[in-house]
């Protein structure tokens, strides 16, 4: 995973903006994506969540409780005839929640989805068109969102690559790795060998933290 996949935050915009005009899942659709970029869902995890599993003020941040993931594969290998197959989270053990921020860009989408739309049987807020499970190809439509340029490239080609945009954007905030690793479901090993590319600005934010605390104000 390079700097290629990712976008920046007018991209980001361009994509969550574009989703509900995707017919005919387009209207259901509109908070999906806005959960793999705000809150690094990968995403099976962004599937399975219920709304149990929210935690959704009127205003402010939230919260999402990830307790398990359907990721997506061919019906033969899932052993029950469908698309996705429930199973813990990554590198979680069963019955293992991982806590992740939920803010205010994601808190209100997710709010007017329930009020709008409510939840399947089983209590998931996302669908496929006909009912079922939802189609990794449905999430986001690149080529009405983006320049010609960039959907002609790698950038957020894949759903997770949002995921990658996420995490990047947290690191670049200064957000200390081992926060992000926790609330993205990585180890800090992991985190470290993904994602260095794509933290930039940071060694001139190192220069002046370590300036401020010698008492050197000039930042050289």
């Amino acid at each position: 995973m390079g700097k290629r996949v990712v976008v920046n935050a007018a991209q980001a915009r361009a994509l969550l903006s574009a989703a509900g005009t995707q017919r005919p899942s387009g209207p259901g659709l509109v908070a999906f994506p806005g959960r793999l970029y705000h809150a690094a869902l990968r995403p099976g995890e962004a599937v399975t969540l219920r709304a149990a599993d929210l935690r959704l003020p009127d205003d402010g941040w939230g919260e999402l409780l990830l307790t398990g993931s359907t990721p997506e594969a061919a019906s033969s290998w899932t052993g029950n005839g469908r698309r996705r197959e429930e199973r813990e989270s990554k590198h979680r053990a069963r019955g293992e929640i991982r806590s992740v921020p939920c803010p205010p860009p994601l808190t209100v989408p997710l709010r007017a989805h329930l009020a709008e739309h409510g939840t399947t049987p089983h209590g998931r807020l996302f669908r496929g068109v006909r009912g079922g499970d939802l189609p990794e190809g449905t999430y986001c439509p690149r080529t009405s969102a983006l320049t010609p340029e960039d959907a002609a490239s790698p950038l957020a080609r894949r759903p997770n690559d949002l995921r990658h945009a996420a995490v990047s954007t947290w690191l670049n905030a200064g957000v200390p790795s081992t926060q992000v690793a926790e609330w993205a479901g990585h180890s800090v090993g992991v985190l470290h060998q993904i994602y260095p590319k794509c933290i930039v600005g940071q060694e001139d934010a190192a220069r002046e933290r370590i300036a401020a605390a010698l008492g050197d104000g000039s930042g050289a």
